[in-house]
Order: C-alpha cells, then sequence, then structure tokens
C-alpha cells in the first residue's frame, strides 16, 4: 500500500476543519496557506471531499468549506476514499492482466493475501476517527494500539492483527 499525496493532503485537510469546527467556513486557500500545501491541489481535493459528503462548502463573502459531519462521524477511512476512491488496491482485481501474463489468473493463490490485507488496512483505517488525531501523538499512539514504537533489530515492528 502507498499512500498518495491526494489522501494524505485529504486528510491534513479534513483534520484542519475539524480544528476549527467552531469557527464556520474557511476557504481553500487558507487551508492551503496555513498548511503550506499547493493552493489548486487543495481546491481538488475539496471538492472530492464534498462530494463524498465529508466536507459542505457555502458561496459568498464568508463562504468556504466545513465539515459535513462531526469528527467522531468521520474516519480517516472515509477522507481516504474520498481522496483516492480506495484504500488498497489489488492490482490484479483492479487491472487485470491477460491469461499469457499471469498463468494462474483464474486460479490465483496469492490473491487472497492481497485481500485479506485489503481487509485489514481498511478495518484500521475505519477504526480511527478525524476526533482520534485532534489528540497528541502520544495519546493517538495509545489509541491505536502503538503507545511506543516497537521495534526488532533495529526496525519498526508493526502489530500483528488478531482476527
Amino acid at each position: 500500500m502507498r499512500i498518495t499525496t491526494q489522501a494524505e493532503y485529504g486528510l491534513i485537510c479534513a483534520l484542519h476543519l475539524a480544528r476549527r469546527i467552531d469557527e464556520g467556513p474557511v476557504t481553500g486557500r487558507e487551508i492551503a496557506a496555513q498548511e503550506r500545501l499547493p493552493g489548486d491541489y487543495v481546491e481538488q481535493i475539496m471538492l472530492k471531499l464534498r462530494r463524498a459528503g465529508i466536507v459542505r462548502s457555502t458561496r459568498g463573502a464568508h463562504g468556504g468549506y466545513a465539515l459535513a459531519r462531526l469528527p467522531d462521524e468521520i474516519s480517516v477511512h472515509d477522507v481516504i476514499s474520498a481522496a483516492e476512491h480506495s484504500t488498497f488496491e489489488v492490482h490484479c482485481t483492479s487491472h487485470p492482466v491477460e491469461e499469457e501474463r499471469c498463468s494462474s489468473a483464474h486460479d490465483c493463490s496469492i490473491r487472497p493475501v492481497w485481500m485479506l490485507l485489503q481487509r485489514r488496512i481498511d478495518d484500521v483505517l475505519q477504526g480511527v476517527r478525524l476526533s482520534d488525531l485532534l489528540m497528541q501523538e502520544s495519546q493517538v499512539r495509545e489509541r491505536v494500539g502503538l503507545s511506543a514504537p516497537a521495534t526488532v533489530g533495529g526496525r519498526l515492528a508493526l502489530p500483528v492483527l488478531q482476527g
């Protein structure tokens, strides 16, 4: 899985709006300036978030964007899916290959592993809300089960998900 800039910036923009939930609409240009992101890119992302029902827009002199729902009703999965249309792409499913390129196109023993990984990633992302990300990093680490970065042999060790 690779997090694209659209997904990352979408999450940054949604989190920016979550922090300003009681302050009224904010323009895409203001978000871009305060978060140091490209203005045109932010506008494109905000349009995707609006179409997905994550943000609402208001026109006029005091217009801009605001969250369409409360931060505890919006998951990280919602935002990434809106910005990217998927959180994890199983390439052989989304871009089928001809049989001669993949000898086991009809009976692939690898595909279930990618599908399981996709499900686990989606489960994790659905379990984290924008409201969770309003906390300090140490609190978020605890919330998601990473109280301290675990290392094995000097490398970051990822937790094994049960289920």
